[in-house]
């Protein structure tokens, strides 16, 4: 087996440091490896592909926790994704005085997650690029990060 896409993890791991390096708390979810045989049947390579498992759990658990300890008044959640709308409708059940906004990523806007969520709104590809990390970005522990071309 070999891995289809051999410097993901390597990029993955150099952004959550530089995430965690500002106070970020990064919450990783579980990856899945799954052996993927190519569809053509003169090359018989197989892969192995990486499915995340129970981050849509995990994100519905934690809006409800932070809002049951009191932890903040208002989410974002950057996501154009329905399974968290069973969530967001609980929360709002409960909690009907914390606010819940969607931060739509590009080409992402949800119509039925904005129904829930007024107020919410959509990045533009372009308002990504002001908000990167410096390159290269150095941590506060002087180890130096060089933005892949990938990224």
């Amino acid at each position: 087996m070999e891995d289809s896409h051999p410097g993901i993890t390597r990029r993955h791991k150099a952004f959550l440091k530089c995430l965690e390096d500002t106070g970020v708390i990064v919450e990783l979810s579980r990856f899945k490896a799954k052996e993927i045989k190519c569809p053509h049947p003169q090359c018989g390579r197989t892969f192995v592909k990486h499915e995340e498992k129970e981050t849509d759990v995990a994100i519905a658990l934690k809006l409800i926790e932070v809002f049951l300890i009191n932890e903040c008044d208002a989410v974002f959640l950057m996501t154009g994704d329905t399974d968290l709308a069973p969530a967001v409708r609980t929360a709002h059940r409960l909690f009907p005085d914390k606010r819940i906004l969607f931060a739509f990523p590009p080409y992402r806007k949800n119509r039925e997650l904005a129904k829930l969520a007024p107020g919410s709104f959509s990045f533009k590809t372009g308002q990504f690029v002001k908000h990167q990390f410096s390159n290269p970005y150095t941590t506060k522990f002087g180890l130096i990060i060089r933005k892949p071309s990938e990224w």
